[in-house]
């Protein structure tokens, strides 16, 4: 992990920096994270954020650095508020800060590799799989810690049939986990 994000979310971050009055913090998810937490090399124009604290400041950091802000066009990356709710309970007891120190109102938190990829569960959509396989690979995941948190930090909490959800475990299971001869 660097100690500095590269560019342009370094441009970005630091210029958003000088624009809040107080700090805050971001639970980051999505491709930002597994790119900027753990290496994968690929782009991705968009910050995911599941949780801001202070939250009320939600709306004024969409205005700042959402979609189609000032800051957003002159960079050509923004950031995006999910609220997603596939996250396993205590993630929050996991996460690890990104770029510590780096700015003075900004702090970037990114979830431990299983949570992580635990929130890519109910979308399930292709960039979703190729980061469970790159996080299963290169952060050498147990796929029975993987299968435990599922099943007593997040199943208990997902929104929709419980069987569809396992049956995509079972597949990322099958297809991450199994060693190939």
């Amino acid at each position: 992990m660097s100690s500095k994000p590269p560019s342009p979310w370094k441009e970005f971050l630091e210029e958003l920096d000088t624009l809040l009055d107080e700090p805050i913090a971001l639970h980051c998810i999505g491709g930002f994270a597994v790119v900027a937490g753990y290496g994968l090399q690929r782009g991705t124009n968009d910050l995911d954020y599941r949780s801001l604290v202070p939250y009320k400041r939600v709306d004024e950091l969409q205005q700042l650095a959402g979609e189609g802000s000032a800051l957003a066009k002159k960079h050509k990356v923004y950031m995006q508020y999910t609220g997603v709710d596939s996250m396993p309970e205590s993630y929050a007891d996991r996460l690890t800060e990104l770029y510590p120190k780096c700015f003075r109102n900004i702090r970037l938190f990114i979830p431990d590799p299983y949570d992580l990829a635990l929130s890519k569960l109910a979308r399930n959509a292709p960039p979703d799989r190729q980061d469970v396989e790159y996080l299963a690979k290169t952060q050498h995941l147990d796929p029975a810690v993987l299968k435990k948190r599922y099943e007593e930090e997040l199943r208990p909490i997902l929104i929709g049939q419980p069987s569809w959800h396992d049956g995509t475990l079972k597949l990322w299971l099958d297809a991450y986990f199994t060693t190939k001869t």
